[in-house]
């Protein structure tokens, strides 16, 4: 008689969600997602960033709730600092290599950037520093504000 084994699957779902004709990659997993920082997330939050990261946190929690039978939980405005602090630190190293020549020093940023580029964002039990975006919420249109107008214009974000 064959054995039967049990194994712990997590459970991952890619997304592309298109929003105002942006294609938005996100991963959903149990407790945690990922949005991908790339050049379609860029142009989607050209200009008007406050009103198009609710859109995009709505869309995503409303799709998580969706798939798992739960809301994520992780309030509005922590997910949006988490997401907007790495997309701004992903433009920051990418106009400081664009600007700094040196290559021992662009090969440092490169390794910082990969990860600003995939923003894992987890619930309490499963981030560690969930604490951090949670305390930092309340500055939400403080950091929105700070994010420049149409990053990329010169063109740095590639993909």
């Amino acid at each position: 008689m064959p054995q039967s084994k049990s194994y712990n699957c997590i459970l991952l779902m890619e997304k592309i969600y298109d929003l105002l004709g942006n294609k938005i990659k996100v991963a959903l997993e149990p407790q945690l997602i990922r949005v991908y920082s790339n050049a379609a997330l860029w142009q989607y939050l050209d200009g008007k960033a406050d009103s198009r990261f609710q859109l995009l946190v709505k869309t995503i929690k409303s799709d998580y709730n969706l798939a798992f039978g739960k809301p994520l939980a992780i309030s509005d405005n922590s997910l949006i600092v988490e997401i907007l602090v790495h997309v701004y630190c992903d433009y920051l190293g990418l106009s400081f290599n664009r600007l700094v020549r040196i290559k021992w020093i662009q090969n440092l940023v490169k390794k910082l950037l990969k990860r600003a580029e995939v923003v894992d964002c987890g619930e309490k039990s499963v981030d560690s520093n969930r604490w951090v975006w949670d305390l930092l919420a309340g500055s939400k249109s403080l950091f929105i504000r700070m994010l420049p107008k149409n990053m990329n214009a010169k063109n740095i974000k590639k993909h």
